[in-house]
């Protein structure tokens, strides 16, 4: 940077000029022992997911369009064991495959206003963006990346997005854009300018350059296009990062004034909210994350554990059931499109679905997340019984938790009732436990990972910090060889 840019570049104070200079100046002595930890459970949660959403249905036009469109072999397509891609398309499959089955982890809200007091899935864009650069790095110059440099790059990107969708109008979601595709995209890019060691200006428009790439729409949520949001956001953020190193230039203050992110997708915000907070505290840190016990929106979790709960202190099976009714909010009720869920992607947004799994399998994962699953005649049959209602009085308690209630009639006529724990499992007040997360990489990893390569990937991220080389994560997850 020349002196009179860097000059220039100094003056600015707008969110912008903030998320670039501590993208550019965050460094592994940073991240506290806490946030160290929380990056490791992160980094394994969102590995998990992505291998199990590299085999879903949607994944193989994916796959058929990167290998017709090609370029040259940089980095592994995650699971893959020979084939390598450019590495924007490599972030774009990781990215997309991380959120296919939309299992990844949620962050939440500070401030008044967000719905469900929820913002963004959070670790997707950065992991990618992080992950692909390194190798790419490794790739184009021989240099090894190791573990620190990978768990700085992957934590910076984090607080960047957290930061923002923090800062922008909640209408931003409200009126229909899809979070984890649009703020998503300044994380990967931010992952990505902290791996290549970019320089404050170049951060700057790296973030610019984010700012006229982020996209995503809520129309596309129940179908293969909503995932592609999360792999656009990855894939964009690369790009984003590696234009600005090559010199391409950009607006440096692209999140700020009448013309700038905020202003246009968010129809305003609150830079003040966190423009001299990045990095204090870590938004992982607080108010922290949610890492999801089940493929679906997190505001059908409450509701779906309130079911376990029922059938197991009640005793009830599912033949006994004659009925359930599930109260609720229009903030819980109105994202949830699908009644009758035909396939899988439908049923992520069916409470009748998502409440039939807990019913006739008493959990909901990788196996239960199937179309063959949701299309079987039990399922069927069981979503018909189950009926979702609007309740005024939930609603009047107002939407900054997730609260339903549900009503369950047995056929001997017996009547029970169960709400939701607003300390919904999960989130940083009722965290899965590691054990619980190992079993969710378990359950990710069934039928394509042994035993011993699922203990490998787990002592290796359990220790991600200490690796000299951290190609070796894309190793470990080969399950096409």
């Amino acid at each position: 940077m020349n002196s009179a840019v860097k000059e220039s570049f100094a003056h600015l104070s707008g969110l912008s000029a903030a998320a670039a200079k501590f993208t550019a100046n965050f460094k592994f002595e940073d991240i506290s022992p806490e946030a160290l930890r929380l990056s490791r459970r992160c980094i394994l949660d969102g590995l998990s997911v992505s291998l199990a959403g590299s085999e879903q249905h949607g994944m193989a036009p994916l796959l058929s369009y990167i290998e017709k469109v090609g370029g040259n072999a940089q980095v592994p397509i995650l699971g893959y064991g020979k084939k390598r891609v450019p590495a924007h398309f490599a972030a774009l499959w990781m990215g997309t495959a991380g959120h296919a089955m939309d299992w990844d982890d949620t962050q939440l809200a500070e401030g008044p206003g967000r719905p469900y007091g929820l913002l963004m899935h959070p670790t997707m864009p950065p992991l990618a963006g992080a992950l692909v650069t390194a190798t790419f790095l490794h790739s184009t110059t021989g240099r090894h990346i190791d573990g620190k440099a990978f768990v700085t790059a992957f934590s910076a990107g984090f607080e960047v997005g957290c930061k923002v969708a923090e800062a922008i109008n909640p209408d931003h979601y409200m009126k229909g854009f899809h979070t984890s595709g649009t703020i998503g995209t300044f994380a990967a890019a931010a992952a990505a300018s902290n791996m290549l060691g970019l320089n404050e200006e170049q951060c700057a428009r790296a973030i610019g350059l984010a700012a006229s790439m982020a996209a995503g729409v809520r129309a596309n949520f129940g179908t293969m296009t909503k995932p592609f949001h999360v792999g656009r956001a990855s894939e964009n953020g690369v790009t984003a990062a590696l234009l600005a190193r090559e010199g391409f230039s950009a607006n440096t203050e692209a999140l700020d004034g009448q013309w700038g992110y905020l202003a246009v997708a968010g129809r305003g915000g609150e830079s003040a909210l966190v423009r001299d907070r990045f990095g204090n505290p870590l938004t992982m840190e607080s108010p922290g994350i949610s890492i999801k016990p089940y493929p679906s929106g997190v505001l059908t979790h409450p509701a779906m554990d309130a079911m376990r709960v029922l059938m197991r202190e009640k005793n009830i099976k599912a033949d006994d059931i004659e009925h359930v009714l599930l109260s609720a909010g229009w903030n819980v009720l109105g994202p949830i499109r699908f009644q009758v869920a035909r396939t899988e992607l439908e049923g992520k947004f069916s409470f009748q679905f998502l409440l039939s799994a807990i019913i006739l399998a008493g959990k909901a994962g990788k196996a239960e997340f199937t179309d063959a699953f949701v299309s079987s005649d039990a399922c069927q049959a069981m979503q018909r019984r189950i009926e979702t209602t609007f309740d005024q009085q939930i609603e009047d308690m107002g939407w900054d938790r997730i609260r339903s209630k549900i009503t369950l009639k047995t056929k001997d006529g017996k009547v029970h009732e169960q709400w939701a724990d607003e300390r919904y499992r999960g989130g940083p007040h009722f965290p899965l436990t590691d054990k619980e997360l190992e079993g969710k990489f378990a359950d990710c990893a069934e039928g394509l990972l042994d035993a011993a390569h699922q203990q490998t990937l787990l002592d290796h991220v359990w220790a991600v910090e200490t690796l000299p080389d951290v190609n070796v994560l894309f190793d470990d997850l080969v399950w096409k060889r």
